[in-house]
């Protein structure tokens, strides 16, 4: 008659003992690759963060350049037809490039909507 696997026999429990060794490892793999996974990811993360920071500021430095060239505009543009010619005439202006930009906009929109 075959020994039992409930006896003890050395086969039974080199087999218990394998098999237990193998789901300890399982976990352990399965562990390491999610830490690695997070690991990649917050890299990834840390180099967007910092290229979206020097993004900002080089969009607050051009917004602070653009009020400049506008301020210096009006200036320039004052002797001619006087101070609130000038300014009316680069608002106008100014709003008829931002609606333009909107239209485009729009148009990108409602044509990945499509």
């Amino acid at each position: 008659m075959p020994p039992s696997p409930t006896t003890g026999t050395p086969d039974a429990e080199s087999l218990t003992s394998l098999v237990s060794q193998l789901v300890d490892d399982g976990r352990s793999l399965v562990t390491a690759e999610i830490d690695l996974a997070k690991a990649r990811a917050a890299d990834k993360i840390g180099h967007y963060k910092n290229a979206a920071i020097f993004f900002v500021g080089a969009g607050v430095l051009a917004l602070a350049a653009l009020i400049a060239f506008l301020v210096g505009l009006i200036i320039t543009l004052t002797p001619a037809v006087g101070p609130f010619g000038a300014t009316a005439i680069v608002v106008i202006v100014v709003l008829a490039v931002a609606g333009i930009l909107a239209a485009v906009g729009k148009s990108y929109l409602s044509g990945a909507s499509a």
